[in-house]
């Protein structure tokens, strides 16, 4: 039994060797299949993923490629992963504020999108920063890291995201926190 199982593999090997071998045929017109093949005239960059067409001299962003003509931008303010508003805090530390978002508009954000200080204190974080990339109906985690001032008190910073066109979309974002009394020294 064990040599005609050997025997069977063998001419399955053969004949898949012989397959490979010969070149498909297209069955409605009887030419040869040929897989499609790279256009020598694209080629990929290492800059910022952009491809370069030389014979139109044209540059073409892959983030523009995606993009729908006259879609909507929308932002849905999920949840605060980090920091909850009222948060207590030390002054002078490193705040890592993140908010889970979802894009609930029918474009995709890409790299020309931006989320910019809209009111309060920048708490110094730069004033507009990119908006994490996301596809139409995804989640995302957005992340800015700010300083919590010397003095005490309550702190808000608010923020907006932005379309490559300049126009403010969405829920917007808050980080809202108190800086507390520095406790005496001994």
């Amino acid at each position: 039994m064990g040599k005609c199982k050997s025997l069977i593999l063998i001419c399955m090997l053969l004949v898949g060797c012989q397959l490979i071998k010969r070149p498909a045929r297209d069955e409605s017109d009887g030419m040869l299949f040929r897989p499609p093949t790279i256009n020598p005239d694209i080629q990929y960059t290492d800059q910022a993923a952009t491809f370069l067409n030389p014979t139109q001299n044209t540059d073409i962003a892959i983030s523009d490629l995606s993009q729908q003509p006259d879609c909507t931008d929308n932002l849905l303010y999920i949840a605060d992963k980090t920091i909850p508003d009222g948060t207590l805090v030390s002054p002078g530390i490193i705040l890592d504020k993140q908010w889970e978002v979802e894009n609930q508009g029918d474009c995709n954000w890409n790299s020309n999108y931006r989320l910019k200080l809209i009111a309060g204190q920048q708490l110094s974080a730069p004033p507009e920063q990119a908006l994490y990339p996301a596809r139409s109906g995804s989640r995302a985690i957005i992340r800015i890291l700010f300083t919590a001032p010397q003095e005490a008190g309550n702190y808000r910073s608010a923020w907006q995201a932005y379309s490559p066109s300049g126009e403010p979309f969405g829920d917007p974002i808050f980080i809202d926190f108190i800086v507390e009394e520095p406790t005496p020294g001994p």
